[in-house]
């Protein structure tokens, strides 16, 4: 079931879950991820981020698009990190249900400047739109000393920020970072800014930097207000190891020979992200009417392989 951002952040905000937002570029990663979230219930995003999307091209949305709409569970199509309003207009344009644009980096009023024009032309497109205040810097930080320079988001400048955007969800910098984190760096979660920031908005929060941290905070960060967190390195990590394995066998050459082990971790790792965000089973919270369990991925035909 294809949903706007609005329509499938509305019931884990009220019901204290988090949708996980997957960063896909690959339609095997992009059905396996599905295809995992169906099998606990859970809702998701697919984010696709724009140098995703360039590596892909449109016909890869519209057929994400497709996928979406013949899901058991809700699925948002969403832009990660619109760079200008140029970028965020073309993703509407495409059919992309949910829209970021991210000014996080700019002067305040530019960032304010910038985020109100996309809302205004989203929103008149039936197209939410996330922004963000505060940094969490660029992806895969090099050092602990890099992370140190990050800016946490406030919560008298989160709120500021909704009044005068009118965003529908928000980003807020709470102690995550994209990527990778350097050797011997966690990152550290300030819940009780989460709390604080909750207190004062009245639109879903975002996490972003969702691979790496701690689960137990990721979740308590959720049970104090967290809506969505965004998934990139953790989910393609898992798949890459396993597909390194596979072909360090040289006999390996074909692809159902070596692409379903690794999606097969991709998943192991998307069904646990479900239970991090307390969203397994959390498609029960929308209205809408499942249609089962899509066909399983790579499935090899009954039929003898023929060498060419």
């Amino acid at each position: 079931m294809l949903l706007s951002g609005t329509d499938i952040l509305a019931p884990a905000a009220a019901n204290g879950f988090a949708v996980p937002a997957y960063n896909i570029s690959d339609y095997g990663m992009m059905v396996a991820a599905i295809a995992a979230c169906e099998e606990v219930g859970s809702p998701m995003f697919i984010a696709i981020h724009p140098s995703e999307w360039e590596l892909v091209g449109d016909p890869f949305v519209a057929s994400a698009l497709e996928v979406a709409r013949t899901s058991s569970v809700p699925v948002a199509i969403h832009l990660d990190h619109g760079a200008t309003f140029e970028q965020a207009m073309a993703a509407v344009r495409l059919g992309f249900t949910s829209v970021m644009i991210d000014g996080s980096l700019l002067p305040y009023e530019q960032n304010v400047e910038l985020t109100r024009r996309v809302v205004e032309s989203a929103h008149a497109a039936g197209v939410s739109v996330e922004g963000e205040i505060g940094t969490i810097g660029p992806r895969d930080p090099r050092s602990a000393e890099e992370m140190k320079r990050f800016s946490y988001t406030t919560p008298e400048e989160a709120s500021q920020f909704v009044a005068d955007t009118g965003v529908d969800s928000l980003a807020v910098a709470i102690g995550t970072a994209h990527g990778v984190y350097p050797p011997g760096v966690k990152p550290e979660i300030n819940v009780e800014l989460v709390s604080r920031i909750a207190a004062t908005v009245g639109v879903p929060l975002v996490l972003h930097g969702g691979s790496g941290a701690v689960d137990a905070e990721v979740t308590e960060a959720v049970s104090r207000g967290i809506a969505k967190v965004n998934v990139s390195a953790d989910m393609k990590l898992a798949y890459f190891a396993r597909l390194r394995e596979v072909l360090s066998d040289p006999a390996v050459r074909e692809p159902h020979d070596a692409y379903p082990p690794a999606l097969d971790a991709l998943k192991a790792a998307v069904r646990h992200k479900a239970e991090v965000f307390a969203s397994v089973g959390a498609a029960r919270h929308y209205d809408y009417r499942p249609v089962g369990l899509r066909a399983p991925i790579w499935t090899a035909s009954a039929a003898p392989v023929l060498e060419h």
